[in-house]
């Protein structure tokens, strides 16, 4: 082969052993951000098991509106507290303040945004649901939340009626964030979970407010870890000893 051609066989080599190159490292970024992805997917339960979706329906649609639409729940009621009025009593901002055995944590509720979930927390409240019931269950990591709003301090209570997700388009859960858990799409009920950090969560959870003081009360209770580690109780108790409402 003349000196030529060999140079342009030995340059065609190259290109094609680049492009195969280009070509690998581009199905590994492909797999490693679908890995990634799912390692995001929402793990925020009730009931013992599980919530897994990776859909891109907006759940929000199916509660909205002037009047919400509370059913029959898939167990009976941890505590009696009889089912929230279908009229939502906000439109507005809601203040809501937690005494916990740890400090008191403070929170600006959504009425406006998710009024079902806002009611059902006022409705809640009010008939002292939330009162001497543990928060059962701390994660860090890339989730980093303390869950409560369960009398029974197992994770799997609720009031014995639940609802539709609200607020879910385009939902984040970054530090501060105030959120419904739940045990599949629109299984809404008394449980809630407080992001105490920044977390990788599909938007499966209605965002219905957020904390404006207290975060530190969070954080301590955060540091002290949890058993197991990860994803456990809280080492540190927490006790829900009052809910109190003041919205218009």
């Amino acid at each position: 082969m003349a000196g030529k051609d060999r140079k342009k066989e030995l340059a065609r080599q190259r290109y094609e052993r680049q492009q195969q190159r280009r070509a690998q490292e581009a199905a590994k970024a492909r797999r490693l951000k679908i890995i990634s992805s799912a390692a995001a997917v929402a793990v925020i339960a009730v009931g013992g098991a599980v919530f897994m979706v990776v859909t891109g329906k907006d759940d929000e649609s199916t509660a909205a509106g002037p009047k919400c639409d509370y059913k029959a729940g898939r167990g009976p009621a941890s505590k009696d507290a009889g089912k929230p009025p279908a009229k939502p009593a906000y439109t507005g901002t809601v203040q809501a303040t937690v005494k916990t055995n740890n400090g008191d944590v403070e929170m600006q509720l959504y009425g406006a945004k998710a009024p079902c979930a806002v009611n059902s927390f006022a409705h809640l409240a009010q008939k002292n649901y939330f009162d001497k019931t543990p928060c059962h269950r701390l994660t860090s990591g890339g989730l980093n939340v303390l869950q409560c709003g369960d009398p029974t301090g197992q994770g799997t209570g609720g009031p014995g009626y639940e609802f539709a997700n609200e607020n879910t388009n385009g939902a984040t859960y970054t530090e501060g964030t105030l959120a419904m858990a739940n045990s599949g799409p629109d299984s809404n009920g008394s449980q809630f979970f407080l992001v105490y950090k920044d977390s990788q969560l599909q938007p499966d959870y209605t965002v219905f407010g957020k904390i404006t003081k207290g975060l530190d009360v969070l954080k301590k209770v955060a540091d002290a870890g949890s058993d197991p580690k990860g994803d456990g109780k809280p080492k540190k108790k927490v006790e829900i000893q009052d809910v109190t409402i003041a919205g218009k």
